[in-house]
Order: C-alpha cells, then sequence, then structure tokens
C-alpha cells in the first residue's frame, strides 16, 4: 500500500503585500508633527515673550524691579503679596495694563493723633513728615498741630519732621536744616536744644509745608511770701486813771501770715498759683488804751489867813494882812488826789520854788515856753497854785502825762 503523497512545498519567494503608501503617509504625518511642534514652540516663546512684562513696584519706599507675566496692576500686587490698607494710596488703578517699564508705588497710610481746631482727632495720612500731613488743614484755615507724646524720656510724633525745619524757642525763630527723616527727638538735639522735664513741645506747619517746632518752657517752683497784719486797737476802762486821761497798757504788735504758693510760669510768665501751705508766723497783739473814769478829788475852798488875824492887834492885824495877801497871790496848792501827788513829786508841793538852775518852776516844774504855750504869762512860780493847776491840766490834755515821765511813771500813770 502506497503511503499518502504530500503535496509539494512551493519555495519559491512569497508574493510581498505593498507597503510603500503608509509608510510615506507616517512620514509625511511625522514630519508633520515635528514642523507643527516647532512652529507651537515659536508661537508659545513668542507668546511667553509677549506675557512677560518688566516692571517697578515700590512699597513704602523699597523698590522690587519685577519680572512678571500678570496683566494687570492688581495680579502683581498679590503675586508679590501686597495687600492695601483702606487708606493705602496706589499710583495706578488696580486694573490698569501692565506694560514694560511701568512704576507702581504703593504708599502707606499712617494713623496720626492731631489737634485740630483744639479737639484731639486721629486722622490717616500719607504724608511723609508732620509739616506736609498738617498743611492741608492749615490751607483750609484750620488749626492744626501734631500731639506730642512725653511718655518717654524724649519728646516724640507720629511722623518725622521736614527738613528743614522751623524751630521757635523763647519767642526767638531759626530754621535749621536736619537729617531726611529725622524724629522730633533727633531734630531737637540738632537744633541745640535740651528739654525741661515740663517744657511743652508743639509741632506745627507753615505755608511752606515746613515743620515747626515750638518750645516753651515751663516750670513750677514753690514760692514763699509774707504778709504783714496790722495790729487792732481797743479801749477799755478803769477808775485807776482819772477821767479825761488814757494810756496804753498793752502795746500793739503786728501779726504775721507765711503762705507758700506752687507758681506756674510760662517762658517766664505766670500762669497759676496754687496756694499750698498757710501758717501765722506771728501772732498779732492787739493794742490796749485803758481810758481813765475817777472824778478828780474836789478843790480845797482858799481862806485869808488875813481874815482870821484881824480880830487881833492892829500889829498883828497888819501883819496878818500882808501875809494874807502873799498867800492869796499864790492861792493853796491841791492837798489830794493824783494832780497833789504829782505835785509833791515834782516840787514838793511848793508853788513858787524854782529849780536850781532856774528852769522850771512851781508846783508841776513848767518850763516858761511850756507855760506860755498853755496860755501862761510871767514866770510860772510867781502864778497861783490854782493856775499853775489850770495849766497843768491844759498840758495834760494836750500832750498827755509823759510831760512829767519820772513821777507819772512813779504814779502809775505811764
Amino acid at each position: 500500500m502506497t503511503s499518502p503523497e504530500t503535496a509539494p512545498i512551493e519555495t519559491g519567494t512569497a508574493p510581498q503585500t505593498p507597503r510603500t503608501g503608509r509608510a510615506k503617509r507616517r512620514a509625511i504625518v511625522a514630519s508633520g508633527t515635528i514642523a507643527g511642534l516647532l512652529l507651537a514652540g515659536s508661537v508659545g516663546a513668542w507668546a511667553n515673550a509677549a506675557a512677560q512684562k518688566d516692571v517697578t513696584l515700590t512699597v513704602d519706599g523699597d523698590v522690587i524691579e519685577a519680572t512678571t507675566y500678570r496683566d494687570n496692576v492688581e495680579g502683581l500686587l498679590t503675586e508679590h503679596g501686597v495687600e492695601l490698607g483702606e487708606h493705602d494710596e496706589l499710583s495706578h488703578p488696580a486694573g490698569t495694563d501692565l506694560a514694560d517699564g511701568l512704576a507702581i508705588e504703593v504708599v502707606r497710610a499712617q494713623e496720626v493723633a492731631v489737634l485740630l481746631d483744639g479737639e484731639q482727632e486721629s486722622v490717616w495720612t500719607t504724608a511723609e513728615h508732620a509739616g506736609e500731613a498738617l498743611a492741608e488743614y492749615l490751607a483750609q484755615g484750620r488749626e492744626a498741630a501734631m500731639l506730642v507724646s512725653r511718655s518717654t524720656d524724649r519728646a516724640e510724633i507720629d511722623l518725622p519732621l521736614s527738613s528743614p525745619a522751623v524751630f521757635v524757642v523763647g519767642g526767638e525763630e531759626r530754621t535749621v536744616e536736619l537729617i531726611p527723616g529725622s524724629t522730633l527727638a533727633s531734630g531737637l538735639e540738632q537744633a541745640d536744644i535740651e528739654l525741661g522735664d515740663l517744657d511743652e513741645v508743639t509741632v506745627t506747619s507753615d505755608q511752606d509745608g515746613r515743620s515747626v517746632v515750638t518750645v516753651v518752657a515751663v516750670s513750677v517752683q514753690e514760692v514763699t511770701e509774707t504778709e504783714t497784719v496790722a495790729f487792732t486797737s481797743t479801749e477799755v476802762t478803769s477808775d485807776d486813771y482819772l477821767q479825761g486821761t488814757s494810756r496804753v497798757t498793752t502795746e500793739g504788735v503786728d501779726g504775721e501770715i507765711t503762705r507758700v504758693y506752687e507758681v506756674t510760669t510760662r517762658d517766664g510768665e505766670e500762669v497759676d498759683r496754687e496756694l499750698v501751705s498757710e501758717e501765722t508766723t506771728q501772732e498779732m497783739v492787739q493794742e490796749v488804751v485803758t481810758v481813765g473814769t475817777r472824778e478828780p478829788e474836789p478843790e480845797p475852798v482858799a481862806t485869808s489867813s488875813g481874815s482870821s488875824s484881824s480880830s487881833s492887834g492892829s500889829s498883828s492885824s497888819t501883819g496878818s494882812s500882808s501875809s494874807g495877801s502873799s498867800s492869796a497871790d499864790q492861792g493853796s496848792a491841791p492837798t489830794s488826789g493824783v494832780w497833789a501827788q504829782l505835785a509833791q513829786c515834782e516840787s514838793g508841793g511848793n508853788p513858787s520854788i524854782v529849780s536850781s538852775n532856774g528852769l522850771y518852776h512851781g508846783l508841776y516844774q513848767f518850763s516858761v515856753s511850756t507855760w506860755q504855750s498853755v496860755g501862761g504869762s510871767g514866770l510860772p512860780s510867781q502864778a497861783s497854785a490854782a493856775e499853775q493847776l489850770e495849766r497843768a491840766k491844759i498840758l495834760q490834755a494836750r500832750s498827755g502825762w509823759g510831760q512829767w515821765p519820772a513821777c507819772a511813771s512813779k504814779l502809775g500813770l505811764l
């Protein structure tokens, strides 16, 4: 039996499927893709270059040279983390498109304490210095000043001073060129002004926007003053002294009050005074004048010794009459009371006595000039005792008991 025949295998080259078209398409596609990518890259590079901007951003004086792809100012601020406060100033609106070379500035606002028309207020300002901040209010006709803090050892304000600045001390004004950005304390040092503990400092502005610093020297000192209190006088009565007479029985002495004041001065002018203490440093002594109330003793009745002798013999009568006539001329000296006591002390009660030097006469030892000043004539020692008493009373009423100092003191009349 024969095996089944195997069909012969052809060894010739098998026909190849045509590939030329697909490969070309792939090559074309590949070439196109590469070209597209190259074109896209060029366009993208151009677009990126067009989107990139070189700008300058200044925030509170700090300058940033920025390269950004942001479209507008707001985006730039966001990119750099800059947040605007309600009162801050921006040089360009937030929606402004960015462009190469654009300079954007952010100025931060500060809250400062000022006195406006005498009232303290807090205001926001973007001014660089105090003068500029206040100039706007002054231009409106308002009174404006920067409040100065004395909470530290050095006076300060919320803003630096302008340069130059004007300093007014003791009413004298001078202009000083300051280092830019100088604080008030620094400006005072540069102007060689040393503040006292209580001195007042005011910062205002002039019409040119310059800071004007006014310093008022304030002093508080204790001042001691004394006041003299004049003594007063009072009268009392006493029968130790005759009517119509008086004497000072207690000498008056002026009193004194010492007061201590706290006195405040501004530039040497007193503006306030407060009483700190008051003390009587010398008591006033009241003068006491004692007025006499005692009535004088009645004058004795003068009698003529000649009358009693007339009943005797004629020779006696004649002698008595002569003696009586002499007594009548002299009268009788007082025998009791203060005038009798004074006469006894001054002259021994002798109305015709004359002092050894011949200057003083009679009961009360009148000098001739004093006698004449009270209406007497002739010599006092030649007048009657009654007239001498009358003239003595006139003298005492006019000049007091001091006319007879020794005897008046001895008798307690002085």
